[in-house]
């Protein structure tokens, strides 16, 4: 019988000819590959060697030019201005058809209008879209470390396994999540090893905002990076699947590799768990395979976490994962004795052989090296496993698409509605380019439209639930209930805390009006494309011009003109049909106004006259923000990038500074960010894993009894102290406050909200409330909840937010909730000459929750 009858004998030559002819080309093609090892003149992984990001980014580019298999992609300046860069990596043949493979990847994953032939041939035709990513936390330095090796050796490699990835699989990688922070550490770790302090951890942020949060920014996007990579991976190419490299800590498993445990947070394809588990015992059986120890998977890690990158993918119809190496001394090694090895978390309560860890590692000498070979490993794992089923991957992306939108057009609620009329509609349009970037599609009514009775204005903003991302506007845009079962609760009843936030609903963060309705909305709608951008108006000015003190905007403008010597007023009552908090300016200056305007979206309203009295001149305090070594904190982080984003100056403020006095020369306020007293004091306790004898002189920090008197001198002689969350401990003890925390020492059976949104009633008759709503959301996060002790001076004291005295929960998680009904969530009090302020809630957590900036700029802006 013939084998290939169609064939003759002649083209059977000519078929074996034509492929002997392009293995050999291919292997030509790739010998003048410069290998890691002679680039930096180490193998990467060596003990006490890190190779420095800009190194690295030379590598890369050498690579290029030297291989027809990888394009380098730079996507922009980081937040400090280091490169940061995308990699893809591919047959040349791809690569020359990226714009045709593009355009099929849309279709498969948003197959709205593509007949069921088409799907078929797209399949057939399509690649595989595989995203990886290294180092997000720049301390977890083996993820970026692997990449030159991995890189490498798909460019190299000729053997039947590496062509089939290049053939089947566009392979995204981004070498470096975080490219400043891994020069920070590179440069902190050479400045120490072969010192008493090598391998410390970094004294400071390891990013210039946020350090190991840059790990909660996959939904809201406020830093660069994130932009970078949510354009790459939500808009232009969806992946199938996704992995983000980390590290974990040293004394359990070697390596967590996927699936995740329960519980799994809801409106994810159910696919989209079967794939995660389908690729993650495919990456574990490769790592035992070639003789790795101590492998972990289903267990530690639970689907239902924060909205970082691993964890956010599955709501895109990603197959998004997670690896953890067991963590070094950066490239230090370290020694772990048998007896220190331990399990914990969920679904690993001993370090002993389990379905989920068969083969325990026991001890020894870990290694750089070895997280580099184990995260090569998973890295090239999943790309094979998905160029080997390249088209099970890409129609089971169909069928994500396809499942997700019909279950969106079928559920009980079928639309969210951002009306126009809002509390503070720049913000909700801020919101809606946050969604844009995600990838979510959005209309905007070109005319009023009903909706079950509803009436909503031209300019509202329309998003059906039945579009590929339907999860994610679930999580993000509707009402939430962390889950309350046997995999949150211990068998005594105990709540286990999640991951992160109970919650991560957008639009109650944001303040922003969402009306989730049953139906489907019809009418004139336009589809948005690129971001919306709002431009302000300037009225004709009988008297002068005022703005809406509602508006967040509004104090961005309000630096602006401060900053150009523009004096402006604040109403102290209602004038005509505006607002106390309402800020008015004289007439003139119209060429500013109309370019703040147009940058910003402020409208300067017309104000017929100016009034007599019931108003004051504004004043911007000079402001000082505390920060600290010991690793960082990153509340005042992300406080710095809430100040830049509104065009608050401010100046860091260290604790020499502080001990030095003098205070009220240089400020007018002083924050001090949610800490533990410790922390602020710099006498930290014993077990803390930061300890000032260990750490150089010039990287300890504290302010000690002489900084606590020259706080206390500063308030008495006229300054403004804020304390945010856990801070207020150490200013309510050190300034002898008539106040205490009515849940410190509560268990967790008596109360319990690990990040919840809360309702409160809101005093916006008082300065600091001005043009907050009378009521609202704040985030509490295991917050402080405030009494204010009887005493003689009650009425030096003030309540500016309290907790309402029912149903308190919007959304998340509330047990407990009759211990912080009716108490007080932020306080004022005079000291002195002075006052301080107490804000138990989160009021600017993680630049997310704009519902409540108001209430810290107005401690700023008088």
């Amino acid at each position: 019988m013939k084998l290939f009858p169609m064939y003759s004998r002649s083209m059977l030559i000519a078929v074996i000819l034509l492929q002997t002819l392009l293995s050999v080309l291919r292997v030509e093609a790739q010998k003048t590959i410069t290998s890691p090892e002679d680039f930096f003149g180490f193998q990467m992984g060596a003990d006490r060697e890190l190779a420095r990001w800009d190194k690295i980014v030379e590598y890369f580019y050498q690579l290029e030019k030297e291989s027809d298999r990888l394009k380098v992609v730079n996507m922009g300046p980081s937040s400090e201005g280091h490169p940061f860069l995308m990699l893809l990596i591919t047959s040349p043949e791809n690569l020359a058809s990226l714009d045709r493979l593009q355009m099929i990847n849309k279709k498969i994953t948003d197959p709205r209008g593509v007949s069921l032939e088409e799907i078929d041939r797209y399949i057939q035709e399509g690649k595989a879209v595989v995203f990886q990513s290294m180092s997000l936390h720049a301390s977890e330095v083996g993820g970026t470390q692997m990449t030159p090796e991995l890189t490498y050796d798909l460019l190299r490699r000729n053997d039947a396994d590496a062509i089939r990835i290049l053939d089947n699989v566009l392979f995204f990688m981004i070498p470096c999540f975080n490219p400043d922070g891994q020069v920070m550490i590179t440069d902190w770790y050479r400045e120490t090893v072969g010192t008493e302090f090598e391998g410390l951890s970094m004294p400071y942020l390891y990013h210039k905002y946020c350090g190991h949060d840059n790990n909660r920014d996959g939904d809201y996007l406020n830093l660069q990076e994130s932009k970078y990579t949510a354009k790459a991976m939500f808009v232009d190419w969806l992946p199938q699947a996704y992995i983000d490299h980390h590290h974990m800590g040293s004394y359990g498993a070697r390596f967590y590799v996927p699936p995740y445990c329960d519980p799994i947070r809801p409106y994810a394809d159910p696919l989209v768990w079967r794939e995660i588990s389908w690729y993650g015992s495919h990456i574990a059986y490769r790592l035992e395979e070639e003789g790795f120890q101590g492998v972990l998977n289903a267990a530690q890690f639970a689907g239902w976490g924060h909205f970082g990158w691993h964890w956010i993918t599955p709501f895109h119809n990603i197959a998004g994962m997670l690896t953890e190496s067991a963590g070094t001394r950066l490239a230090t090694p370290v020694y772990i004795h048998p007896e220190q090895l331990r399990a914990g978390g969920r679904m690993f309560p001993e370090y002993e052989a389990q379905s989920t860890f068969p083969n325990p590692w026991p001890g020894g000498w870990w290694r750089l090296r070895n997280i580099v070979e184990q995260k090569k490993s998973a890295a090239w794992s999943l790309l094979d496993l998905a160029a080997r089923n390249k088209e099970m991957v890409l129609k089971t992306a169909y069928l994500k698409a396809k499942n997700q939108t019909m279950r969106g057009a079928e559920g009980d609620i079928k639309t969210v509605v951002i009306p126009a009329a809002q509390h503070d509609y720049l913000t909700s349009v801020k919101m809606i380019n946050i969604l844009l970037r995600s990838g979510i599609q959005i209309q905007k009514a070109e005319s009023d439209i009903q909706v079950e009775g509803m009436h909503y204005k031209k300019g509202s903003y329309v998003i059906s639930l039945a579009q590929p991302k339907m999860g994610l506007i679930r999580n993000l845009l509707v009402e939430t209930r962390y889950a309350d079962n046997s995999w949150t609760r211990r068998d005594d009843g105990t709540p286990i805390h999640p991951y992160d936030l109970a919650t991560h609903t957008m639009f109650e963060f944001m303040g922003v009006r969402a009306d989730a309705v049953e139906v489907a909305v019809e009418g004139d709608l336009r589809a948005l494309g690129d971001q919306e951008v709002i431009e302000g108006k300037v009225s004709a000015a009988p008297a002068g011009y005022i703005m809406d003190g509602r508006q967040n905007a509004a104090y961005k403008v309000v630096n602006m003109l401060l900053d150009r010597g523009i004096e402006l007023k604040r109403l102290d009552k209602p004038f005509l049909e505006n607002r106390a908090g309402d800020f008015i300016l004289e007439k003139g200056f119209e060429q500013v106004l109309a370019d703040i305007a147009g940058e910003t979206g402020v409208n300067f309203m017309e104000l017929l006259t100016f009034p007599g009295e019931g108003l004051h001149t504004v004043k911007r305090g000079r402001l000082g923000l505390f920060q600290r070594y010991y690793g960082g904190n990153m509340d005042e982080g992300w406080t710095r990038l809430c100040f830049e984003n509104f065009s608050f100056p401010y100046n860091t403020l260290m604790s020499e500074e502080i001990i030095e006095g003098d205070l009220n020369k240089k400020f007018d306020i002083i924050i001090l960010p949610s800490d533990s007293p410790e922390a602020v004091t710099g006498i930290l306790p014993k077990d803390s894993r930061y300890k000032p004898e260990e750490y150089p002189e010039k990287y300890r920090s504290g302010l000690g009894k002489e900084g606590i008197q020259n706080l206390k001198q500063f308030v008495k002689n006229g300054g403004t102290l804020v304390a945010f969350g856990n801070s207020y401990e150490l200013v309510v003890d050190e300034f002898d406050l008539k106040v205490r925390n009515a849940v410190k020492g509560l268990n967790s059976n008596e109360l319990f909200c690990p990040g919840s949104t809360i309702r409160v009633d809101i005093d916006n008759t008082h300065p600091l409330a001005y043009g907050m709503p009378g009521d609202g959301l704040v985030l509490f996060r295991s917050s402080p909840a405030f009494e204010i002790i009887p005493g003689r001076n009650n009425e030096a004291y003030q309540t500016i937010v309290r907790y309402k005295d029912e149903n308190l929960l919007k959304s998340g998680w509330l047990d407990g909730e009759e211990v912080i009904a009716k108490k007080s969530a932020m306080i004022t009090t005079a000291f002195g000459k002075g006052k301080i302020i107490l804000i138990g809630f989160r009021t600017q957590h993680r630049n997310q929750t704009d519902g409540t900036f108001k209430l810290l700029f107005n401690t700023i802006i008088e």
